[in-house]
């Protein structure tokens, strides 16, 4: 099946760009000895969880619980959720989910340290933790090296529990357009989760991974850095905002769209707010990039002079792709324009 022949909107993968992104980012980390444990957000779909582990991941990241029994079902051996998991029942499910394959989940007060050691024992499994650490990202996580050093001693002494290290991400930097600020930053963070380990080491306690960064901020890490393993996404897909960032992955994913109008200085499509995420930006029409983009529930409008006729298929590079996947129950992926399978999002609308 040819692409052109899919009904729309369609959102599609090219193979050959999605590989050459993870052996690229793969030969970036290679060198300095870190670990890529990708974001599942991204793309929310086991088959690709897969495909990045034959292409050399360590495990998975995701955000919530439902996303990793969806990892761990699929038969993913080391899953980390990027986020505390604090609901009672919530717990409970992790404690057993535990005992499926090497589970981890981050950390940040102590009550929720004693919930992760009761499950654990209910269950007889172990469950690893990282203690959150804010370096400036101002959503979860302790802010001094003292409240770090507490939390990681609750979980040594918790028998069921496993330390496993730090969580460190600045998502504040992820899309910083501006390089000077990004690498400044970036090294400044490095500098304190530098004092955080010499803290630790100064108490008897090391530290065996320090987990973290993301796609806009993998090529600033240097020989030598405190990092152990990135949690990129979007470096698979990339998207519009990645792009103003100068992030070096190239586009894979793209929004295929039938032109259902147009009039002078206007083309219209069938692709509208309900099928791609705009908030980090409207979506750029592959064809004319530098159009102005106009968007409803249903449409999407580029206003340009254009020769497109009504009926015909246009691509749109998505502004957020982890948003737009997340409006779609399938993916189709492709080579050298034919359509050579179809995957589901299996992690569609998991928020829990």
């Amino acid at each position: 099946m040819l692409v052109s022949q899919l009904e729309t909107p369609a959102l599609i993968v090219d193979l050959d760009v999605l590989e050459q992104n993870q052996r690229r980012m793969m030969e970036l980390l290679r060198p300095l000895g870190v670990a890529l444990r990708p974001h599942y957000k991204s793309h929310k779909c086991t088959a690709i969880a897969h495909m990045q582990i034959a292409g050399g991941a360590k495990g998975i990241t995701c955000a919530k619980l439902s996303e990793a029994e969806d990892l761990i079902q699929s038969g993913i051996e080391d899953v980390l959720i990027a986020n505390q998991v604090v609901e009672p029942a919530k717990v409970m499910r992790l404690g057993y989910l535990a005992g499926c394959c090497r589970l981890s989940v981050c950390v940040d007060t102590l009550e929720n340290i004693r919930q992760l050691e009761a499950a654990a024992a209910a269950f007889g499994s172990t469950i690893h933790c990282l203690v959150e650490y804010d370096i400036g990202m101002r959503r979860c996580g302790i802010t001094t090296v003292e409240e770090a050093l507490v939390l990681t001693k609750a979980i040594l002494d918790a028998p069921h529990l496993s330390f496993m290290g730090i969580q460190a991400y600045a998502g504040q930097l992820s899309h910083e357009e501006d390089f000077g600020v990004r690498s400044g930053e970036a090294a400044k963070f490095e500098g304190q989760l530098r004092e955080l380990l010499s803290f630790f080491r100064e108490n008897g306690v090391e530290v065996a991974e320090v987990s973290g960064a993301s796609t806009g901020t993998v090529e600033l890490r240097k020989e030598g850095t405190v990092y152990t393993e990135v949690q990129a996404g979007t470096y698979l897909f990339m998207d519009g905002a990645y792009d103003r960032v100068g992030a070096g992955f190239e586009h894979s994913l793209f929004l295929l769209s039938t032109v259902v109008s147009t009039t002078e200085g206007r083309v219209v499509c069938d692709a509208g707010l309900k099928t791609l995420g705009t908030d980090q930006g409207a979506p750029v029409f592959v064809d004319f990039p530098t159009a102005p983009v106009n968007m409803s529930e249903e449409h999407c409008t580029a206003h340009c002079e254009s020769h497109c006729k009504v009926g015909e298929k246009l691509m749109l590079i998505p502004g957020h792709c982890c948003t737009t996947v997340n409006l779609f129950d399938q993916l189709y992926l492709v080579r050298g324009g034919r359509v050579v399978d179809r995957v589901p999002v299996t992690s569609r609308g998991k928020s829990r």
